[in-house]
């Protein structure tokens, strides 16, 4: 039932709550039944689930980065289902008895010491960390207990249908095969320049796809260990200290190819050992037990991965090629060790490389919050980025010009860390405004926007080369597009594909095992759903792979696998709806608490408190 608390957080910030936020009141944020939640108990409240998410995120998440990370709206939903479920649960009477709430929390392995047994210490230090009271810290669990009871009622113990099962796993695993013929750019013949006057009027219809875009000078400075790793000295006396710790992490352990048979009593392994002794092989003996090669052989392995510890220990005793006595243990065993691998030791020399870089990425990783404070401090101060990464002897780099596609003016790429998110966050900041910093592999990334270039409309002269491109690809797009309804014409006509591909001298191919979502060959994926629309000896055409190409196909044959239950797949299908419908009832069901029990939210309050700022008691 742990997860079905997991995911009604999850639920409730998809269907959003957007239409229970109506504005009311000065002082308070949201009224959740007869539970009326003030500014000072919203922010506390917010503020600890931020701290709790930094925590488990191991750096600081601030309000800027909750807001882009969509948290702000995960907490705002999760404390409002929250305590819809606390006043659902207030009003049916339920309720946990102080020693059920005790078991629940000394029997949480979380709070367990080496011996497996409650640790006081542990508990008092686990709590303290995030942030509990002892006694506050045990009424929320009385709470969170009572919820998980409710939700679990609510959403668990549902089972797909069959039906329902069979028709999820057709759509992921139907197979279908397909005839082809592939129309590419050299089918579309000649293409002569076009007149002046024509590229003029292509030109003038389709001005802003050619403007000149809006560029970014950007200032960014990067704190990520494995850079600042780089200037970071590791002495000789340390290195030499960290292998011999780590030592057992470069040694490859001893392996042997050892054979073994079993014998259904030790006076059998002793008969057959002595056998052996005079001669007789060991895959003979073996074969009088009725058993193969395959049955005896243990392969090369370590004495570790041998699961029969008595076995191991004489197998790691014997030399290269050696039998050992009978082995005592449930039944009788003999084993052989036909070849033997030593031991390896990669040495200090070996491996130093790679854990001078490992100790100094360690390093970079314990400074970087120091850093970061000192960073966050000069800014506070209204200090310059480039300045304050000066001070702290970090390098600042200036990108004179980036685009929002991550380009200069040249189209060339413009290396950026994180760039999916940094430009977005660029591109909607102005000159002189701070933002918070991304978080980037363990670190850090800062960016100032220190100027900005405008777009602007570009006259013919400066993109002709460009216009010509895009007027030839559509002149050849249009070619293929009428060729390829040309083909499938002849082909509802009657025709065989392999009569077109002979008559328009194009190369008949053929694909199988295509499944949804996934290109194959010449096929794009938006290809491949359509063949997956398309009846068994049915025609289609579609756009290939490859820009302004066409493939014509028709479906040769549909595989739909056998639904087998017990299979792995299957299973996994089966938990996944489960997951889904489950989600979908408890979203259900606190929608109709929200409905019943009502809610009502302070939409200027809580964007106050979300966006860190006061909330102005006047409003």
């Amino acid at each position: 039932m742990a997860a079905v608390v997991g995911f009604l957080v999850i639920s409730f910030a998809i269907w959003g709550i957007g239409d229970i936020f109506r504005g009311f009141g000065r002082s308070t944020v949201a009224k959740i039944g007869r539970t009326e939640i003030t500014v000072e108990q919203f922010r506390s409240i917010y503020s600890d689930r931020l701290q709790q998410y930094s925590r488990q995120a191991g750096r600081p998440i601030g309000p800027e980065q909750a807001r882009q990370l969509g948290l702000d709206r995960v907490l705002i939903g999760q404390i409002v289902s929250e305590i819809l479920l606390d006043e659902r649960a207030r009003a049916l009477g339920l309720s946990l008895s102080d020693a059920e709430v005790a078991k629940q929390i000394t029997t949480d392995p979380a709070f367990q010491g080496l011996n497996g047994q409650f640790d006081r210490a542990r508990f008092e230090q686990v709590i303290r960390n995030a942030g509990f009271t002892e006694a506050r810290f045990v009424a929320e669990q009385r709470r969170r207990l009572l919820r998980r009871e409710l939700a679990g009622t609510i959403a668990t113990g549902l089972n797909a249908p069959k039906a329902l099962v069979e028709a999820a796993s057709r759509y992921e695993n139907e197979q279908r095969s397909i005839e082809y013929v592939l129309l590419d750019r050299a089918q579309a013949g000649e293409i002569a320049p076009p007149a002046p006057e024509v590229l003029a009027k292509f030109f003038e219809e389709r001005k802003i796809l050619f403007r000149a875009p809006e560029y970014r000078k950007l200032v960014v400075v990067s704190l990520i260990p494995t850079e600042q790793a780089r200037w970071i000295e590791i002495s000789d006396a340390d290195l030499k200290r960290a292998y011999e710790e780590r030592r057992a992490r470069y040694v490859t352990p001893e392996r042997r190819h050892v054979l073994q048979i079993d014998f259904p009593n030790a006076e059998a392994a002793s008969v057959a050992a002595e056998r052996v002794a005079k001669g007789t092989s060991f895959s003979d003996i073996a074969k009088e037990l009725g058993k193969n090669e395959k049955d005896i052989d243990l392969g090369t392995v370590t004495k570790a991965a041998m699961i029969d510890r008595a076995a191991a220990d004489a197998a790691f005793a014997l030399k290269e090629g050696e039998v050992s006595a009978p082995v005592q243990g449930r039944f009788g065993t003999v084993v052989q060790v036909l070849k033997i691998e030593p031991e390896q030791v990669r040495s200090l020399e070996q491996v130093a490389g790679e854990l001078k870089q490992e100790l100094a990425v360690a390093r970079a990783k314990a400074e970087v919050f120091d850093v970061y404070n000192k960073i966050e401090d000069a800014r506070a101060e209204g200090k310059p980025l480039a300045e304050t990464a000066a001070n702290l002897k970090l390098e600042a780099r200036t990108i004179e010009a980036v685009d929002r596609s991550g380009r200069d003016p040249a189209a060339m790429p413009v290396n950026l860390p994180d760039a999916q998110r940094l430009l977005p966050m660029a591109f909607t900041t102005d000159v002189g405004v701070e933002r918070d910093p991304l978080q980037f592999q363990d670190g850090y990334v800062w960016f100032d926007v220190i100027g900005i270039t405008p777009s602007r409309e570009r006259p013919l002269d400066e993109v002709k080369e460009q216009v010509e491109t895009r007027w030839r690809d559509q002149e050849i797009a249009t070619r293929l597009n009428a060729k390829a309804a040309e083909i499938v014409d002849k082909l509802k006509a009657g025709a065989t594909l392999a009569e077109v591909a002979t008559a328009d001298h194009l190369k008949l191919e053929i694909l199988t095992g295509l499944k949804r979502g996934d290109g194959s060959g010449p096929l794009s994926a938006a290809a491949v759903d359509a063949v997956f629309r398309t009846a068994k000896d049915a025609v289609g055409a579609a756009e290939a792979r490859e820009p302004v190409e066409q493939v014509v196909f028709r479906v040769t044959d549909i595989l739909v696998p056998p639904l087998d239950m017990a299979s792995d797949e299957v299973k996994r299908t089966v938990d996944s709806l489960n997951r889904s419908l489950s989600e979908d009832l408890l979203s259900e069901y606190i929608a109709r608490l929200e409905s019943e029990v009502g809610v009502t939210i302070n939409q200027n309050a809580l964007n106050q408190v979300v966006s860190g700022g006061a909330v102005d008691s006047a409003n």
